[in-house]
Protein backbone atom coordinates (compact mmCIF):
# COMPACT_ATOMS: atom_id res chain seq x y z
CA UNK A 1 0.00 0.00 0.00
CA UNK A 2 1.52 3.51 -0.97
CA UNK A 3 2.09 5.24 2.40
CA UNK A 4 3.79 8.40 2.09
CA UNK A 5 4.94 11.16 4.83
CA UNK A 6 4.65 14.70 3.67
CA UNK A 7 7.00 17.03 5.89
CA UNK A 8 7.33 14.83 8.87
CA UNK A 9 4.13 13.80 9.05
CA UNK A 10 3.49 10.21 8.55
CA UNK A 11 -0.08 7.87 7.72
CA UNK A 12 -0.70 6.13 11.07
CA UNK A 13 -2.82 2.68 10.53
CA UNK A 14 -4.16 0.57 13.12
CA UNK A 15 -2.72 -3.19 12.76
CA UNK A 16 -6.30 -4.27 12.19
CA UNK A 17 -7.70 -2.07 9.92
CA UNK A 18 -7.44 -2.57 6.27
CA UNK A 19 -5.78 -0.52 3.30
CA UNK A 20 -6.14 -1.61 -0.32
CA UNK A 21 -2.81 -2.21 -2.06
CA UNK A 22 -3.85 0.66 -4.60
CA UNK A 23 -5.24 3.07 -1.89
CA UNK A 24 -2.94 5.76 -1.08
CA UNK A 25 -2.50 7.45 2.12
CA UNK A 26 -0.45 10.91 2.51
CA UNK A 27 0.53 12.55 5.75
CA UNK A 28 -1.55 13.07 8.22
CA UNK A 29 -3.66 9.88 7.55
CA UNK A 30 -4.91 8.80 11.12
CA UNK A 31 -7.18 5.08 10.37
CA UNK A 32 -8.26 2.97 13.76
CA UNK A 33 -9.09 -0.14 14.63
CA UNK A 34 -11.68 -2.49 12.12
CA UNK A 35 -11.41 0.84 10.04
CA UNK A 36 -10.79 0.30 5.82
CA UNK A 37 -9.88 2.09 2.58
CA UNK A 38 -10.93 0.28 -0.49
CA UNK A 39 -8.87 0.27 -3.77
CA UNK A 40 -7.64 3.45 -5.42
CA UNK A 41 -8.72 5.32 -2.51
CA UNK A 42 -6.66 8.80 -2.09
CA UNK A 43 -6.18 10.79 1.05
CA UNK A 44 -4.25 13.55 1.42
CA UNK A 45 -3.74 14.84 4.61
CA UNK A 46 -0.96 18.08 3.67
CA UNK A 47 -3.54 21.18 4.67
CA UNK A 48 -4.71 19.32 8.17
CA UNK A 49 -5.33 15.82 9.24
CA UNK A 50 -7.79 13.26 7.94
CA UNK A 51 -8.99 10.75 10.36
CA UNK A 52 -11.04 7.30 9.28
CA UNK A 53 -12.29 6.29 12.97
CA UNK A 54 -12.94 2.64 14.22
CA UNK A 55 -14.73 0.57 11.95
CA UNK A 56 -15.27 3.16 9.23
CA UNK A 57 -15.08 3.03 5.37
CA UNK A 58 -13.91 4.56 2.42
CA UNK A 59 -14.46 3.01 -0.97
CA UNK A 60 -12.73 2.81 -4.12
CA UNK A 61 -12.14 5.94 -5.91
CA UNK A 62 -12.97 8.86 -3.24
CA UNK A 63 -10.69 11.41 -2.67
CA UNK A 64 -10.55 12.89 0.97
CA UNK A 65 -8.48 16.20 1.51
CA UNK A 66 -9.04 19.29 3.37
CA UNK A 67 -8.14 21.61 6.28
CA UNK A 68 -7.82 22.14 9.86
CA UNK A 69 -10.90 23.67 10.46
CA UNK A 70 -12.74 21.24 10.85
CA UNK A 71 -10.51 18.59 10.08
CA UNK A 72 -11.48 15.95 7.55
CA UNK A 73 -12.94 13.00 10.24
CA UNK A 74 -15.52 9.82 9.04
CA UNK A 75 -16.76 8.55 11.96
CA UNK A 76 -17.49 5.44 13.65
CA UNK A 77 -18.50 2.54 11.42
CA UNK A 78 -19.73 5.27 8.51
CA UNK A 79 -19.34 4.62 5.18
CA UNK A 80 -18.30 6.88 1.86
CA UNK A 81 -19.44 4.99 -1.24
CA UNK A 82 -17.82 5.24 -4.02
CA UNK A 83 -16.17 7.98 -6.11
CA UNK A 84 -16.74 10.16 -3.30
CA UNK A 85 -15.17 13.73 -2.68
CA UNK A 86 -14.93 14.44 1.39
CA UNK A 87 -13.58 17.89 1.93
CA UNK A 88 -12.65 19.64 4.89
CA UNK A 89 -15.88 18.67 6.69
CA UNK A 90 -17.17 15.64 9.51
CA UNK A 91 -19.12 12.92 9.03
CA UNK A 92 -21.05 11.11 11.37
CA UNK A 93 -20.91 7.47 13.17
CA UNK A 94 -23.13 5.16 11.41
CA UNK A 95 -23.37 7.56 8.29
CA UNK A 96 -23.94 6.33 4.93
CA UNK A 97 -22.66 8.89 2.11
CA UNK A 98 -23.83 8.06 -1.27
CA UNK A 99 -21.64 6.54 -4.19
CA UNK A 100 -20.67 9.83 -5.97
CA UNK A 101 -21.58 12.47 -3.12
CA UNK A 102 -19.57 15.68 -2.42
CA UNK A 103 -19.27 17.00 0.75
CA UNK A 104 -18.20 20.39 1.03
CA UNK A 105 -15.74 22.58 3.38
CA UNK A 106 -17.23 22.79 6.76
CA UNK A 107 -19.96 21.07 6.67
CA UNK A 108 -21.06 18.40 8.87
CA UNK A 109 -23.42 15.52 8.53
CA UNK A 110 -24.51 14.14 11.53
CA UNK A 111 -25.13 10.33 12.74
CA UNK A 112 -26.67 7.68 11.07
CA UNK A 113 -27.82 9.82 8.23
CA UNK A 114 -27.81 9.14 4.45
CA UNK A 115 -26.84 11.33 1.63
CA UNK A 116 -28.17 9.85 -1.11
CA UNK A 117 -25.96 9.11 -4.22
CA UNK A 118 -24.66 12.11 -6.67
CA UNK A 119 -25.86 14.49 -4.06
CA UNK A 120 -23.83 17.49 -3.51
CA UNK A 121 -23.43 19.10 0.01
CA UNK A 122 -22.52 22.86 0.14
CA UNK A 123 -20.12 24.06 2.04
CA UNK A 124 -20.91 24.73 6.17
CA UNK A 125 -24.12 22.63 5.39
CA UNK A 126 -25.22 21.28 9.41
CA UNK A 127 -27.26 18.25 9.11
CA UNK A 128 -28.85 16.65 11.81
CA UNK A 129 -28.08 12.97 13.35
CA UNK A 130 -30.97 10.67 11.35
CA UNK A 131 -31.74 12.98 8.35
CA UNK A 132 -32.14 11.89 4.74
CA UNK A 133 -30.42 14.50 2.50
CA UNK A 134 -31.46 13.78 -1.51
CA UNK A 135 -30.16 15.82 -4.83
CA UNK A 136 -28.30 18.66 -5.76
CA UNK A 137 -27.73 20.05 -8.94
CA UNK A 138 -25.44 22.77 -10.11
CA UNK A 139 -26.85 25.66 -11.42
CA UNK A 140 -25.57 29.30 -13.07
CA UNK A 141 -26.26 31.67 -10.17
CA UNK A 142 -25.01 34.89 -11.67
CA UNK A 143 -21.22 36.79 -11.34
CA UNK A 144 -18.40 35.14 -8.81
CA UNK A 145 -19.08 36.25 -5.04
CA UNK A 146 -15.67 37.44 -3.12
CA UNK A 147 -15.50 34.64 -1.81
CA UNK A 148 -15.83 32.33 -5.69
CA UNK A 149 -13.46 35.12 -6.49
CA UNK A 150 -10.81 34.42 -3.95
CA UNK A 151 -10.81 30.87 -5.06
CA UNK A 152 -10.42 31.24 -8.29
CA UNK A 153 -7.73 34.54 -7.91
CA UNK A 154 -5.47 31.97 -5.32
CA UNK A 155 -5.50 28.39 -6.38
CA UNK A 156 -3.28 28.43 -8.98
CA UNK A 157 -0.42 29.81 -6.95
CA UNK A 158 -1.75 27.92 -3.99
CA UNK A 159 -1.52 24.67 -5.85
CA UNK A 160 2.11 25.53 -7.71
CA UNK A 161 3.79 25.84 -3.91
CA UNK A 162 2.15 22.65 -3.08
CA UNK A 163 3.17 20.76 -5.70
CA UNK A 164 6.70 22.38 -5.08
CA UNK A 165 6.76 21.33 -1.51
CA UNK A 166 5.43 17.67 -2.47
CA UNK A 167 8.26 17.37 -4.93
CA UNK A 168 10.82 18.61 -2.46
CA UNK A 169 9.12 16.40 1.16
CA UNK A 170 6.99 13.59 -0.66
CA UNK A 171 8.81 10.37 0.85
CA UNK A 172 7.62 6.48 1.27
CA UNK A 173 6.62 6.00 4.78
CA UNK A 174 8.15 3.54 7.06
Amino acid sequence: MPLYSFEGRAPDVHPTAFIAPTATLVGDVRIEADASVWYNAVLRADFGPIIVRAGANVQDGCVLHGGEDPITEIGPGATIGHLCVIHGCVIGAEAVIGNGVTVQDGAQIGARCLVGAGATVPPNTVVPDGQLVLGGVGREKGPLTPTAQLWVDTNPALYQELARRHRNGVEPAG
